[in-house]
């Protein structure tokens, strides 16, 4: 992208996302008055997968203090290009162990921490790093005992001893939970067994409030049902198969 070519987006850009951001915040206040619940109790977390560095400064200046990011390799190079922004960096994908190191580096807080191997990487990481990260228990939501290929988590019986271990490994707190609605099924189910896990987890653990769940196509549901932290891409940056940069 040339100089002059970029001089003409970039506020065509900021724009685009000023609209996107106000129509997104009336949508939250509308299903917060419908639930009954505070819009101060809703934070976005701005899911900028595939979308480039300058999207994030833009969504830094319209005051969005959360982005999240699923694939190390491009969250880590983003973090670089960002690293001088106020913005809180979460991990959100699939997390493998010999990916910990370097997420360690720089996200502020993982929200897929799913198995108990995973701890203990992720913690070691975090002393290695010299940093401290906030970590979230991934719930699968799926009815059936075992989560289709893709959708990770831990089962709902099993998130109250894996938090217990996040909050017992150094350099980790245990901040909540984070789930994923499985695909084909109805959100309000869905987001309505999470609440009893989130439950069953914060009263162990107090501190552990945060409830990440809900996204673009079902945040309103999410709402409903108690969520705290949505994870949201499309309605926010638009869709990213349109995007050309």
């Amino acid at each position: 992208m040339s100089d002059a070519t970029a001089a003409i987006s970039q506020p065509a850009r900021r724009a685009e996302l000023e609209a996107n951001l106000a129509e997104f915040e009336a949508r939250v206040h509308a299903a917060c008055l419908v639930a009954g619940r505070d819009p101060r109790e809703i934070n976005l977390i701005a899911v900028t997968k595939t979308f480039p560095a300058e999207d994030v400064r833009l969504l830094a200046q319209l005051g969005i203090a959360d982005v999240g990011e699923n694939r190390d390799q491009e969250a880590a190079a983003k973090h670089r290009q960002c690293v001088d922004l106020p913005v809180r960096w979460h991990f959100i994908g699939g997390l493998q162990r010999n990916k910990c190191r370097s997420v360690a580096r720089y996200a502020d807080v993982v929200q897929s921490v799913d198995r108990l191997e995973l701890v203990a990487a992720l913690s070691a990481a975090a002393v290695a790093a010299d940093r401290s990260l906030l970590a979230l228990v991934q719930v699968s939501l799926h009815a059936e005992p075992s989560a289709p290929a893709g959708r990770s988590g831990v089962v709902p019986a099993d998130a109250l001893r894996l938090a217990d271990a996040v909050a017992a490994a150094p350099r980790l707190s245990i901040g909540g939970v984070m789930a994923v609605a499985p695909l084909g099924a109805d959100p309000d189910r869905a987001f309505a067994r999470l609440v009893g896990v989130a439950a069953v987890v914060r009263g162990a653990h107090p501190a552990a409030t945060m409830v990440s769940t809900g996204m673009s196509a079902d945040f309103e549901s999410a709402i409903r049902h108690g969520a705290t932290h949505l994870r949201v891409g499309t309605a926010l940056l638009g869709r990213r198969s349109a995007l050309v940069r």
